[in-house]
């Protein structure tokens, strides 16, 4: 038993061996490693994905914006002053990297991190929720005992030993981020290999698929893999016989994650509570390594501890010193309150976090097709979400009139669209800056279909007269009446979908749509899509086409060509739900890329001489593309346009990828350096705005304009976006 968990059975037999046992004086070296690695990181991830470097883009101060904080009363400050929250909490998490002025650092870091944690509930992930979680752990524990300039102030806390119980809950903590992430990865969807099947493709996976093909793995490698690692890494770490081995596939694990997803500092934090599972004296004995003359600069690597009142000694203490922490057959010293409510905390704190992510049960106004917000269950990446059709209908109360929204209007973000109680702030929102637009007593209807785990896109929200969700009822503690459900006995037929899908060409595209009984959707048919279908899979169906007015009943099996550059309503006649598709091509995406075939045999033509014509005008500029790489391209025809931007951007991400290390490590650097400077000079600003007042309008301009300067070669590139291919701007 002590041989493997580091405790005997009779540490456990009773309440005060049990606060003995969390208070055992521990070597603080491990956990003052970990704080100063903690604080660095977080300290970096402020001016990233807290958002310093565009605070003033995130909040929009004294714009209409509609915000979505976890409480109602929770509105974020003028800019200047959140700026100022950010100095906060960035020189918290300086403070807890240089263990200076620990306690108060660390309460300046989590007062301000739990208050713009709280402000955006559409910004929230497992990570973010986890380093407020450490760094409220920390906050309790004694981190400043090891490589701290607390200890350089205090000698009496320098080097001293700290309880036990500040290793337990770190350890534990990052358990529970393993195996609960494992344990709702056991989900059908994610054992079945639709939660991230696009991962597949990543360039991380070439390896795998010379062996395997691309289904599977995403299967085996993708899921299966993520699966077992979360369900067995925590314990892997925890023994001294299977730790060693599991640190080189649970660090590939998160360097591989830093590539595949923007987590920011997530990758790198669970990196370094690795260590953490080793024993506690593992920086003494690795900094011992070092040469003589870096010791004054390095953490401690002598064995002699001093004693901590925080701790709890043995009557007798043993005079060998033991690799972990000091132990002894004899009855421990008087225990104080201290020690009581140390282990208290700790057992409470650890039962809190075990039942949280299934205390969905409480909080049923959070569910929706997932249980709760997202952010604080670990259940990272099983699912994954497309919206295929999203409309916002208002009515206004006095005239009745009826009207349409910009799906996203008033607001930067979209993650409203998937969380019921999101949607309820975002139509109490618009009821009340629509009436500035002459819009008086507004109605708020919606209608969201979306698609989880590659299942039919689906009615999220029903589109219904009789429900206005400005007034519909919301609780916390209730279901919502007003959402629909998953149609679950449906996800057997991802199966055929593949199959429909394997059997299209290019230029094809497919849609699958699932819709409730005596419901109806109404689409619109762009011009762009010459031929576009509708067939049945399940059901029975109604489509009207709106200026025809006329009506068609398909079966299933059946199907029609549906008109283009009109309206339509597929009506569900059914007494079961109904599944059809659309199936479609993009004809002027087709003839687009018909054109850029022709311009590119034109333009090798006669690069090799063998084009005997001369060319017009308005195809001239192909001759001279290659020496206008670094000028504006002239040209009058906009297919030609296009296509030689076209082949400057295909150009620019070859060389991107054909990149050396130095060259890749510079860009990388450049890229970082502006956006940091970005973030400190506003905020230099918002202090100085702070101090002595607001300067005259012209000079703030050019402050401004200073603090946004770019890197030459992103300035370069700002007109050269893919948005114009993409959407086709110029055509």
């Amino acid at each position: 038993m002590e041989r493997l968990f580091g405790f005997r059975t009779e540490d456990l037999s009773s309440w005060q061996r049990l606060v003995a046992l969390l208070n055992r004086p521990t070597d603080p070296a491990s956990l003052g490693i970990f704080r100063c690695l903690f604080g660095m990181l977080m300290a970096i991830d402020i001016t990233q994905e807290r958002g310093l470097s565009h605070l003033d883009y995130k909040y929009l101060d004294g714009a209409p914006v509609c915000r979505f904080p976890l409480f109602n009363f929770l509105q974020p400050l003028p800019m200047d002053w959140m700026y100022f929250v950010y100095v906060v909490m960035f020189l918290g998490a300086v403070g807890i990297m240089l263990g200076c002025f620990y306690r108060l650092s660390c309460l300046m870091f989590i007062s301000t991190y739990w208050y713009i944690f709280f402000l955006d509930k559409t910004a929230w992930n497992n990570h973010s929720y986890l380093y407020g979680l450490i760094g409220f752990q920390l906050t309790l524990m004694d981190g400043n005992r090891f490589w701290s300039i607390d200890g350089l102030r205090k000698p009496a806390i320098r080097n001293a030993h700290v309880p036990l119980w500040n290793y337990t809950l770190l350890r534990t903590q990052i358990f529970i981020v393993y195996f609960i992430a494992g344990v709702k990865k056991l989900d059908a969807d994610w054992v079945e290999g639709y939660s991230m099947s696009y991962l597949a493709h990543h360039w991380l996976f070439d390896p795998f698929k010379v062996i395997l093909p691309v289904e599977l793995v995403s299967l085996l490698v993708v899921h299966g893999g993520g699966l077992i690692l979360d369900l067995t890494a925590g314990y892997l770490l925890f023994f001294d016989a299977t730790r060693r081995y599991a640190f080189i596939p649970v660090s590939y694990f998160h360097c591989m994650n830093s590539q595949l997803f923007s987590i920011g500092m997530f990758s790198y934090t669970m990196l370094a509570t690795s260590p953490l599972f080793c024993y506690p004296d593992w920086p003494r004995r690795f900094f011992a390594r070092f040469p003589s003359l870096l010791r004054p600069v390095l953490p401690f690597t002598t064995t002699d501890i001093q004693t901590s009142a925080s701790c709890v000694y043995p009557e007798t203490q043993s005079s060998g010193k033991d690799r972990q922490e000091t132990r002894s057959a004899t009855r421990p010293s008087k225990l104080r309150l201290k020690h009581k409510l140390g282990a208290i905390f700790t057992l409470l704190y650890l039962a809190e976090q075990f039942f949280l992510p299934y205390s969905h049960f409480i909080t049923q106004g959070y569910n929706n097709w997932t249980n709760g917000l997202y952010g604080y269950s670990w259940d990272m990446m099983v699912h994954s979400r497309s919206h295929q059709h999203v409309k916002i209908t208002y009515k206004d109360g006095k005239t009745g009139e009826i009207g349409y929204l910009n799906p996203g209007v008033f607001t930067q973000s979209r993650r409203w669209k998937d969380h019921g109680d999101m949607l309820k702030q975002y139509a109490t929102c618009l009821s009340h800056f629509l009436p500035r637009y002459n819009i008086t007593d507004p109605e708020i209807y919606f209608d969201i279909w979306v698609s989880i785990n590659e299942r039919f896109q689906q009615r999220y929200l029903i589109f219904d007269p009789r429900v206005d969700i400005v007034r519909a009822d919301w609780s916390p503690f209730r279901p919502n009446p007003w959402l629909m459900p998953l149609l679950v006995d449906l996800s057997p037929w991802r199966t055929k979908f593949q199959e429909i899908e394997g059997k299209l060409d290019n230029q094809t595209e497919i849609v699958f749509i699932a819709d409730f009984p005596g419901l109806h959707l109404e689409n619109f048919v762009s011009e762009d899509l010459g031929n576009t279908s509708v067939q049945v899979l399940q059901g029975q169906v109604n489509v009207e086409i709106v200026e025809e007015k006329k009506n068609y009943t398909l079966q299933p099996g059946e199907q029609m060509k549906l008109p283009a550059g009109a309206y339509h309503k597929v009506y569900t006649v059914s007494e079961e739900p109904s599944c059809y598709m659309y199936i479609y091509v993009n004809t002027t995406e087709a003839a687009l890329q018909e054109n850029f075939t022709k311009l590119f045999e034109l333009q090798e033509r006669v690069r090799n001489g063998t084009e005997t014509e001369p060319l017009p005008p308005e195809l001239q500029p192909l001759m001279s593309a290659d020496d206008s790489d670094e000028s504006e391209i002239n040209a009058t025809d906009p297919i030609v346009r296009l296509f030689l931007k076209r082949q400057r951007r295909m150009k620019e991400v070859k060389k991107r990828k054909e990149a050396n290390v130095l060259e890749r490590l510079n860009r990388f650097t450049v890229k970082k350096y502006y956006m940091i400077r970005r973030g400190f000079l506003m905020t230099a600003i918002a202090l100085r705005n702070l101090a002595v007042g607001l300067p005259p309008v012209e000079q703030l301009t050019r402050e401004v304009a200073f603090a946004n300067m770019k890197e030459p070669q992103a300035e370069a590139n700002d007109d050269e976006r893919l948005k114009d291919e993409v959407g086709h701007g110029e055509l």
